[in-house]
Formats: structure tokens, C-alpha cells, sequence
């Protein structure tokens, strides 16, 4: 009685199904790319923030200068404060017009990013997967094929 190594059968057909890491790299490419352009995103709307920061720090100090003068009169000093407080809601506001661009640009870009890597990542999902398809329909067939090769000489062997 003839015996069939189904232990080397089973390593032979393993072996069959390829592990391709060029994709592996190629995805890992692609996130690198996309975390640069990311970062670059993110880098410009905080260099812009910071911009918009000092210069509202710079005029609200200069604003601060003229209430910190001594006045003659008591209500100057009232109308400096109003001044002031008047001021500070007026930069306020277009500070924060300012941050809300900053806001947007940072989202538009964001978007586009990801419409962009969403179709990238799309088709190199499909290409691999048709790849992938077609590597294991080809060592499937030839694993099917090596087992019954394998299970006719058994069979064979065993008459």
C-alpha cells in the first residue's frame, strides 16, 4: 500500500499562494503621501493662525497703550475704556472671520485630499484585487490539479 504525503501536498500548495509585498509597499507609499500632503494642510492653517494670533496681540497692546496714558479729566478716562472695549469687539470680530477662512480653506483642502486619495485607493484596490483573483484562481487550479494527480497515483499505487 502506497502512502501519499498530504503534509509536503499541503506545504507544495501553500507555497503556491503568492504574497506579493510590492503592494504592501506601494500602500504603504501611498499613506506616506497622503500624511505629507496632510501635514502640509495642517502646517499652513497653523502658520496662519499663528499670523492672525500676533496680530491681534499687537493691536490689542497698542489699544492697551493709549488707555494706560494719564488723562486730564476723569471722564476721559471713561471714554478711553469704552474706546477701548469698542476696539477689542471690532478685532475680535475680524479676528475671528479671520480664523473662520482659515477654518474653511483647512476643510476644502481636506476634501479634496480625500475625494483624491479615495479615488487612488480605489483603483489600486481593484487592480490588486483583480491580481489577487487571478494569482489564486491560477495556484488553486494547480493545487487542484497536483492533488488529483496526487489522489489517481494513490489510487493507482493502491490497486
Amino acid at each position: 500500500m502506497a502512502s501519499t504525503d498530504f503534509n509536503k501536498m499541503m506545504q507544495d500548495m501553500m507555497a503556491s499562494f503568492p504574497v506579493d509585498m510590492k503592494n504592501m509597499q506601494d500602500a504603504f507609499k501611498t499613506q506616506a503621501a497622503m500624511s505629507e500632503k496632510m501635514s502640509k494642510v495642517v502646517l499652513e492653517a497653523a502658520e496662519k493662525s499663528a499670523e492672525v494670533s500676533s496680530k491681534w496681540t499687537k493691536q490689542a497692546l497698542s489699544k492697551m497703550g493709549e488707555i494706560s496714558t494719564v488723562k486730564g479729566e476723569p471722564n476721559d478716562y471713561a471714554k478711553a475704556m469704552t474706546d477701548f472695549a469698542s476696539a477689542s469687539a471690532e478685532m475680535a470680530s475680524e479676528h475671528m472671520a479671520a480664523y473662520a477662512e482659515i477654518a474653511k480653506r483647512v476643510q476644502m483642502d481636506t476634501v479634496e485630499l480625500m475625494l483624491a486619495a479615495g479615488k487612488d485607493m480605489s483603483a489600486e484596490a481593484t487592480a490588486a484585487m483583480q491580481k489577487a483573483t487571478a494569482d489564486m484562481t491560477n495556484a488553486a487550479k494547480k493545487a487542484s490539479d497536483e492533488m488529483t494527480a496526487a489522489t489517481k497515483k494513490a489510487t493507482a499505487s493502491a490497486k
